[in-house]
């Protein structure tokens, strides 16, 4: 019974491929997939390159599904826009996906606007675009009519025929960001974007044969997050996260703190918690020195899928490495959220 409800739930994520994208748990530490005008959006230096990686349900499948990206940003143009600067960069996903090896390999250049009004606010626009491709190695696909009365066999002859087991589309994203700092001590943002507004059609048919709508629907991510200063040795960062396509949906919310462990705030740990209500409770731990951030979230399953996995929904972790250019010898621009630098 077990199998055949992973099984199940595979077959109803390959057809669900269509109307949903794929994601991190640590949405904020994948800034250029959750918001094109997160791009140059680094409150607290001038660059950035990251990188994040997903494991999910290997506790029910020998064959887990993984999520991988590759991404970097920078500030660009600050001398030469009043008040304002430009933001440049890119990001490499990938996503393998279960037995039949769904793979999707997609890469997006992104470029974002950002604009100071007064000295207490950021107002930024941002637009990315790139290419797609989706590949299914159809070798390890089982049909209906491949059931002998006891199993799946694929050597047996099956009526499903799919024309070409590799789509490519050209995909464009657009969206916006404000930010308010009045304090030292206090710093606030929200965003808000929409992607495939382009709707590029995907199938690995020629005509679909259930009739679906191939082409893809808009996916609306909306945000918002805080940094508050407690005290001289923590730092809160409250957060929440919702996501729509079609008709499905994804809320993430939760806090976490940064503890300091030196005076310079060159050694810190974080810990927090996080919720996606209705499927997993998600604890997080994390440590950054000096440039380097590290962070690890675990998804503990709390849907009815707990009872085939055993609570083990997903492990996750991201590498960031930022900092500022030589130039400003990490010290000319102060940075616009609370630190514990003095």
């Amino acid at each position: 019974m077990k199998t055949i409800t992973v099984m199940i739930c595979f077959i109803l994520s390959f057809y669900a491929g269509y109307s949903q994208d794929l994601h991190f748990s640590q949405w904020f530490n994948s800034p250029l997939l959750t918001n094109p005008a997160n791009t140059g959006f680094i409150p607290d230096a001038d660059y950035r390159l990251g990188a994040n990686y997903r494991n999910q349900w290997s506790a029910v499948m020998s064959a887990p599904y993984r999520t991988m990206s590759i991404w970097g940003d920078a500030q660009v143009f600050r001398n030469r826009i009043e008040n304002g600067w430009m933001g440049l960069g890119g990001v490499i996903l990938r996503d393998d996906a279960g037995t039949s090896t769904l793979t999707s390999t997609q890469a997006y250049a992104s470029v974002a606007y950002h604009q100071m009004l007064g000295y207490a606010s950021l107002l930024t626009l941002g637009f990315n675009a790139g290419w797609v491709n989706k590949r299914i190695n159809t070798a390890n696909l089982k049909f209906p009519d491949q059931f002998d009365g006891k199993f799946f066999d694929n050597t047996l002859p099956t009526s499903v025929v799919i024309d070409h087991p590799a789509d490519n589309y050209f995909d464009m994203q657009i969206g916006m960001n404000y930010a308010y700092f009045p304090t030292s001590n206090i710093y606030l943002n929200a965003g808000f974007s929409v992607q495939h507004i382009n709707r590029p059609k995907e199938s690995f048919f020629n005509t679909d044969p259930t009739g679906y709508d191939d082409k893809i629907a808009p996916r609306y991510i909306g945000f918002l997050n805080a940094s508050i200063k407690a005290n001289d040795q923590v730092i809160l960062n409250p957060m929440g996260y919702y996501t729509r396509m079609a008709s499905s949906s994804e809320t993430v919310f939760g806090l976490n703190a940064q503890y300091n462990l030196q005076d310079q705030g060159d050694q810190q740990v974080i810990g927090g918690l996080y919720m996606r209500p209705g499927d997993a409770i998600i604890p997080m731990i994390g440590f950054i020195y000096k440039n380097i951030r590290l962070m690890f979230t675990y998804d503990i399953t709390t849907s009815g899928l707990k009872n085939y996995d055993n609570g083990y929904g997903a492990w996750e972790f991201a590498l960031i490495n930022q900092g500022f250019y030589s130039q400003y010898n990490g010290d000319r621009r102060q940075s616009l959220c609370p630190t514990f630098k003095p």
